[in-house]
Protein backbone atom coordinates (compact mmCIF):
# COMPACT_ATOMS: atom_id res chain seq x y z
CA UNK A 1 0.00 0.00 0.00
CA UNK A 2 2.92 2.64 1.09
CA UNK A 3 4.48 1.37 -2.51
CA UNK A 4 1.44 2.64 -4.12
CA UNK A 5 0.98 5.93 -2.23
CA UNK A 6 4.81 6.79 -3.05
CA UNK A 7 4.53 5.93 -6.71
CA UNK A 8 1.50 8.05 -6.93
CA UNK A 9 2.85 10.59 -5.29
CA UNK A 10 6.01 10.24 -7.91
CA UNK A 11 3.81 10.60 -10.15
CA UNK A 12 1.84 13.61 -9.19
CA UNK A 13 5.79 15.27 -8.67
CA UNK A 14 6.40 14.24 -12.59
CA UNK A 15 3.45 15.52 -13.68
CA UNK A 16 3.85 18.98 -11.58
CA UNK A 17 7.83 19.11 -13.16
CA UNK A 18 6.21 19.04 -16.74
CA UNK A 19 3.40 21.17 -16.13
CA UNK A 20 6.39 23.76 -15.37
CA UNK A 21 8.62 22.56 -18.18
CA UNK A 22 5.51 23.21 -20.61
CA UNK A 23 4.85 26.43 -18.96
CA UNK A 24 8.24 27.59 -18.75
CA UNK A 25 8.88 26.59 -22.67
CA UNK A 26 5.56 28.62 -23.84
CA UNK A 27 6.72 31.97 -21.78
CA UNK A 28 10.13 31.42 -23.78
CA UNK A 29 8.85 30.98 -27.21
CA UNK A 30 5.93 34.46 -26.73
CA UNK A 31 8.84 36.19 -25.06
CA UNK A 32 12.12 35.41 -28.07
CA UNK A 33 9.32 35.10 -30.77
CA UNK A 34 6.17 36.93 -30.59
CA UNK A 35 7.01 39.59 -27.89
CA UNK A 36 7.89 42.77 -29.41
CA UNK A 37 11.38 44.32 -27.18
CA UNK A 38 10.46 46.68 -24.14
CA UNK A 39 13.87 49.69 -25.36
CA UNK A 40 13.11 51.36 -28.15
CA UNK A 41 14.77 50.56 -31.33
CA UNK A 42 18.45 50.84 -31.79
CA UNK A 43 18.84 51.92 -28.22
CA UNK A 44 21.36 50.06 -25.93
CA UNK A 45 21.10 50.08 -22.46
CA UNK A 46 22.51 48.50 -19.66
CA UNK A 47 20.70 44.96 -21.15
CA UNK A 48 23.29 44.68 -23.69
CA UNK A 49 26.02 43.55 -21.60
CA UNK A 50 23.70 40.20 -20.39
CA UNK A 51 24.63 38.26 -23.27
CA UNK A 52 28.41 38.14 -22.11
CA UNK A 53 26.73 37.54 -18.32
CA UNK A 54 24.68 34.39 -20.26
CA UNK A 55 27.63 33.26 -21.58
CA UNK A 56 29.58 33.27 -18.50
CA UNK A 57 27.23 31.89 -16.89
CA UNK A 58 26.77 29.03 -19.33
CA UNK A 59 30.56 28.21 -18.90
CA UNK A 60 30.65 28.40 -15.37
CA UNK A 61 27.48 25.93 -15.28
CA UNK A 62 29.89 23.59 -17.69
CA UNK A 63 32.75 23.85 -15.34
CA UNK A 64 30.02 23.00 -12.40
CA UNK A 65 28.82 19.81 -14.34
CA UNK A 66 31.93 18.28 -15.16
CA UNK A 67 33.73 18.99 -11.95
CA UNK A 68 30.60 17.03 -10.79
CA UNK A 69 30.77 14.19 -12.88
CA UNK A 70 34.33 13.64 -11.49
CA UNK A 71 33.49 13.94 -7.53
CA UNK A 72 31.13 11.06 -8.06
CA UNK A 73 33.04 8.98 -10.39
CA UNK A 74 35.54 9.49 -7.25
CA UNK A 75 32.71 8.94 -5.12
CA UNK A 76 32.73 12.48 -2.75
CA UNK A 77 29.31 12.33 -2.92
CA UNK A 78 29.11 15.34 -0.98
CA UNK A 79 31.19 17.59 -3.44
CA UNK A 80 29.38 15.95 -6.29
CA UNK A 81 25.76 17.31 -4.76
CA UNK A 82 27.42 20.84 -4.07
CA UNK A 83 28.77 20.88 -7.59
CA UNK A 84 25.22 19.99 -8.91
CA UNK A 85 23.36 22.98 -6.66
CA UNK A 86 26.10 25.02 -8.09
CA UNK A 87 25.50 24.27 -12.05
CA UNK A 88 21.38 24.48 -11.00
CA UNK A 89 22.07 28.05 -9.50
CA UNK A 90 23.96 29.10 -12.25
CA UNK A 91 21.69 27.88 -14.77
CA UNK A 92 19.04 29.43 -13.13
CA UNK A 93 20.49 32.78 -12.81
CA UNK A 94 20.79 32.29 -16.35
CA UNK A 95 17.78 31.84 -17.47
CA UNK A 96 16.38 34.92 -15.49
CA UNK A 97 19.38 37.11 -17.34
CA UNK A 98 18.09 35.48 -20.31
CA UNK A 99 14.37 36.59 -19.98
CA UNK A 100 15.83 39.74 -18.40
CA UNK A 101 17.60 40.56 -21.81
CA UNK A 102 15.03 39.01 -23.92
CA UNK A 103 12.32 41.31 -22.50
CA UNK A 104 14.36 44.58 -23.12
CA UNK A 105 15.93 43.33 -26.80
CA UNK A 106 13.72 40.94 -28.52
CA UNK A 107 14.58 38.48 -31.08
CA UNK A 108 18.30 38.66 -31.83
CA UNK A 109 18.95 38.05 -35.96
CA UNK A 110 21.93 36.21 -37.23
CA UNK A 111 23.49 38.29 -40.38
CA UNK A 112 26.60 36.04 -40.92
CA UNK A 113 26.26 34.33 -44.61
CA UNK A 114 27.45 31.39 -45.94
CA UNK A 115 28.73 27.89 -44.04
CA UNK A 116 28.61 29.74 -41.25
CA UNK A 117 25.22 30.44 -41.20
CA UNK A 118 24.62 26.76 -41.93
CA UNK A 119 27.09 26.11 -38.74
CA UNK A 120 25.08 28.59 -36.82
CA UNK A 121 21.60 27.38 -37.29
CA UNK A 122 22.51 23.59 -36.90
CA UNK A 123 23.81 24.68 -33.61
CA UNK A 124 21.12 26.94 -32.23
CA UNK A 125 18.27 24.28 -33.38
CA UNK A 126 20.13 21.50 -31.75
CA UNK A 127 20.54 24.00 -28.76
CA UNK A 128 17.09 25.07 -28.87
CA UNK A 129 15.57 21.22 -29.11
CA UNK A 130 17.69 19.76 -25.97
CA UNK A 131 17.30 23.01 -23.63
CA UNK A 132 13.19 22.66 -24.19
CA UNK A 133 13.92 19.03 -22.79
CA UNK A 134 16.54 19.93 -20.20
CA UNK A 135 14.59 21.44 -17.32
CA UNK A 136 12.18 18.46 -16.60
CA UNK A 137 15.16 16.54 -16.68
CA UNK A 138 17.14 18.62 -14.81
CA UNK A 139 13.96 19.01 -12.32
CA UNK A 140 13.67 15.34 -12.07
CA UNK A 141 17.22 14.37 -11.65
CA UNK A 142 17.51 16.66 -8.82
CA UNK A 143 13.88 15.40 -7.30
CA UNK A 144 14.95 11.90 -7.44
CA UNK A 145 18.18 13.31 -5.90
CA UNK A 146 16.73 15.27 -2.81
CA UNK A 147 14.17 12.10 -2.89
CA UNK A 148 17.37 9.64 -2.31
CA UNK A 149 16.04 7.58 -5.27
CA UNK A 150 19.63 6.88 -6.12
CA UNK A 151 19.34 3.68 -8.62
CA UNK A 152 16.72 5.81 -10.94
CA UNK A 153 18.39 9.54 -10.45
CA UNK A 154 21.40 7.46 -11.74
CA UNK A 155 19.74 6.54 -14.35
CA UNK A 156 18.08 9.88 -15.31
CA UNK A 157 21.40 11.56 -14.59
CA UNK A 158 23.27 9.89 -18.00
CA UNK A 159 20.62 11.38 -19.86
CA UNK A 160 20.19 15.01 -17.96
CA UNK A 161 24.32 15.10 -18.13
CA UNK A 162 25.26 15.26 -21.35
CA UNK A 163 22.41 17.26 -22.52
CA UNK A 164 22.68 20.08 -19.65
CA UNK A 165 26.52 19.97 -20.51
CA UNK A 166 25.71 20.50 -24.52
CA UNK A 167 23.11 22.93 -23.84
CA UNK A 168 25.52 24.87 -22.14
CA UNK A 169 28.55 24.72 -24.26
CA UNK A 170 26.40 25.60 -27.04
CA UNK A 171 25.01 28.45 -25.50
CA UNK A 172 28.70 30.40 -25.34
CA UNK A 173 29.42 29.08 -28.78
CA UNK A 174 25.81 30.72 -30.06
CA UNK A 175 26.97 33.96 -27.90
CA UNK A 176 30.50 33.99 -29.41
CA UNK A 177 29.37 33.18 -32.95
CA UNK A 178 26.75 36.21 -32.84
CA UNK A 179 29.70 38.24 -31.78
CA UNK A 180 32.22 37.57 -34.08
CA UNK A 181 29.52 37.30 -37.16
CA UNK A 182 27.01 39.39 -36.50
CA UNK A 183 28.43 42.59 -37.87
Amino acid sequence: MQYQSSLENEAKVFTAIGAFSVAILSFLIWLIYFKSGAAPAGEIGWYSSLPALNALLNSLTSIFLITGLIFIKRNRVDWHKFAMLAATFTSAIFLVSYITYHHFHGDTKFVGHGTVRTIYFIVLISHILLSAAQVPLILSTLYLAFSKKFSKHKIIAKITFPIWLYVSVTGVIIFLMLKWFNI
